[in-house]
Order: C-alpha cells, then sequence, then structure tokens
C-alpha cells in the first residue's frame, strides 16, 4: 500500500507521478536522467502497487502547485508568487507551495533585478553606497553588471570593481535589507541565501564584457592603491584557452614568440580546438616537431602546464597592450589597445 501523498520521499513522488502520467511522459523524463538517477526512480516505480487514484491526484496537485509557484516567482519574485498562490489556492496551501519551492530550489537573491533594464537600474543604483552597488551587481548577469558600472564616474568605477573582487560571504539579513531598498524602487523582491557572492572572477566576467575604454579606466584606478589586485585581475582576464579567439594573425604574432617547451607543456592538457587553432597557425614542421614531442613527454606536472599557459597569457596581454594584436571584447567588437 503506497503512503499518504505528504509521506512519500522526494523519490517516491517522482514515482507515482511518473506513473500517473503514464509511460509515454516517463520514457521522455528518463531521457534526461543519469543511469544512477534511472535505477533508484524504476525501483520506486517497481514498489508502487495498488496506487489509488486520489494519491495521484495528490501528488500531481502538488507537482502543479510548484510549478505555478515558480512560474510566478520567475515573472515577479517570491512575494509576487505567495500573493498569487494565495488568492489562487488560498493561504494555507499558497504557503505550504512555497515553503517546498524556497526548500528545494535555489532562488538568487536580486533575482528580479536580472530581468530589469540596466538603464532602470543605473537610474536606482547610481546614488547607492559603492558596498551597495557591488553587492547588486555579484548577483546580476555580467553582461548586465557591464553595463551599469560602465555608466558610472571613473572613481566610482573602480571602487565598485574593488568591492567585487573582495567581497566574500553575506549574510541573509544584509542581502535582504538591500533587496527592501531596492524592491521598493523597482517594486519587486527577490529570495535570501547566505551565499558566497563576489571575488575576483566576479568582476573579472564584469571587465569582460564593458567597452576597453571603462576597463582600462577602472584598472587604471585600481592600480593606485591595490596593484595586487589589478595584478590578478588581469591574470584571469584572458585564459589560455581563449586563445582560438584571436585573429588568425594575432595567435600567428603570438606563437613567433613562444617558445616550443612552453608551447609544448601548455598544449599537453589542451582540448583538440586547442591545439588545432595553433598547429595551423604555425609550420608543419614546427607543428610536427611538438606533436611527437607531447606524445613522448609523458606524465607532467599540472604546476608545469599552469606556468607555461601563463608564461603565453602574459605574452598576449604584453602584446595586447602595446596595440599589436587585437582582441574580441564585450560584444564582439574588436580594438586595438
Amino acid at each position: 500500500m503506497v503512503k499518504g501523498a505528504k509521506e512519500l520521499t522526494g523519490v517516491q513522488k517522482v514515482a507515482v507521478l511518473l506513473v500517473g502520467l503514464g509511460p509515454d511522459v516517463a520514457v521522455e523524463i528518463f531521457k534526461q536522467l543519469t543511469e544512477p538517477e534511472i535505477d533508484q526512480l524504476t525501483m520506486e516505480i517497481s514498489n508502487v502497487r495498488q496506487l489509488k487514484s486520489s494519491q495521484t491526484e495528490k501528488v500531481i496537485d502538488e507537482f502543479y502547485e510548484m510549478i505555478l509557484g515558480q512560474d510566478f516567482m520567475d515573472e515577479g519574485g517570491l512575494e509576487y508568487a505567495r500573493d498569487i498562490l494565495e488568492k489562487a489556492l488560498g493561504k494555507d496551501r499558497a504557503m505550504d507551495t512555497i515553503g517546498r519551492l524556497t526548500s528545494r530550489l535555489h532562488v538568487k537573491p536580486f533575482n528580479f533585478a536580472r530581468r530589469a533594464d540596466p538603464n532602470q537600474l543605473f537610474n536606482i543604483l547610481q546614488h547607492e553606497h559603492s558596498q551597495t552597488i557591488a553587492l547588486v551587481l555579484s548577483y546580476l548577469d555580467s553582461r548586465q553588471s557591464s553595463q551599469v558600472i560602465a555608466q558610472l564616474p571613473p572613481a566610482k568605477q573602480a571602487e565598485v570593481a574593488k568591492r567585487i573582487a573582495l567581497m566574500e560571504s553575506t549574510s541573509p539579513e544584509v542581502i535582504h535589507q538591500v533587496e527592501q531598498i531596492i524592491e521598493r524602487k523597482l517594486s519587486a523582491s527577490g529570495a535570501q541565501d547566505y551565499t558566497a557572492t563576489g571575488g575576483v572572477e566576479a568582476i573579472v566576467q564584469v571587465l569582460n564584457n564593458v567597452d576597453r575604454g571603462t576597463e582600462k579606466a577602472i584598472l587604471t584606478e585600481l592600480e593606485i592603491d591595490s596593484p595586487d589586485l589589478v595584478a590578478e585581475i588581469k591574470k584571469r582576464m584572458f585564459v589560455f584557452e581563449d586563445i582560438i579567439t584571436l585573429e588568425t594573425r594575432s595567435i600567428q604574432r603570438v606563437i613567433r614568440e613562444v617558445s616550443d617547451a612552453d608551447l609544448t607543456f601548455a598544449l599537453k592538457v589542451a582540448n583538440e580546438d586547442v591545439k588545432e587553432g595553433i598547429f595551423s597557425n604555425m609550420s608543419a614542421r614546427r607543428a610536427e616537431v611538438i606533436r611527437d614531442e607531447i606524445d613522448v613527454m609523458g606524465p607532467v606536472k599540472l604546476k608545469d602546464v599552469e606556468n607555461a599557459q601563463t608564461n603565453i597569457v602574459a605574452l598576449i596581454r604584453s602584446l595586447e597592450e602595446k596595440g599589436e594584436i587585437m582582441v574580441s571584447r564585450g560584444d564582439g567588437d574588436e580594438l586595438i589597445v
């Protein structure tokens, strides 16, 4: 006998749901699962015996309410979803659904702001404290954050960039307070979560999507009192695998300056696209020598590979700063620096 819907585990509810929806739907869902998940679900489905229609209906209703709740959350945030669900399902069922959603789904803070226009966000954030701006931008899409930060005054750009890079975990209380401020101005809200955000990678993603002038202005301003941070940002802004995004002439220019030893180590663990992108831009003889060296060199230390790739990235940055190569930036515009 199957337990009541509220007593079932998550996997058991999925099994009941698949049985209730029929084999055609179950097959399509199984195509999206891993083998362990399929095995687990198959075992649970095989344990479903004499399923009452009322039990199936309860599980399907719960599933429907969660999908409905998620749609409302995507549309207008958690508070919006709660208001709509209360009107549609009643307060108790609405709170139950929201509780299941927030416990099972990862709802990012400032999720509502992700759907806002960057110019509107800039108008709202420009007069906020730099730390507040940094917190909000840390949770937004990097392209969205880039459009906001590009409109700030140069000094504030650098300050916000620095705070994003140095940001660590932020308490849910602080996030909630900031969300309430932005909520009042955008007439929306988001969920709170004790989440590690920001960091160097966050500001790198932002800088990778701003125009070259904004990037240089931010890094120049940061260089004044945070040279180590700027060095770390520059080191991460162009990874070795990005070499194949360069123009053919730029790749050839870089390769001419790189030693065979660095190329051999750097390509040891590179994917085939990167290898082909480099080998196709050098002489057949040199490519053959490096390929042979890679084949016979055996296992290598990861540190040696990283050092070689870092040397090549440093060279690319140097040639880029001298205006000797072109790099695609932001929306794809190619600029000479």
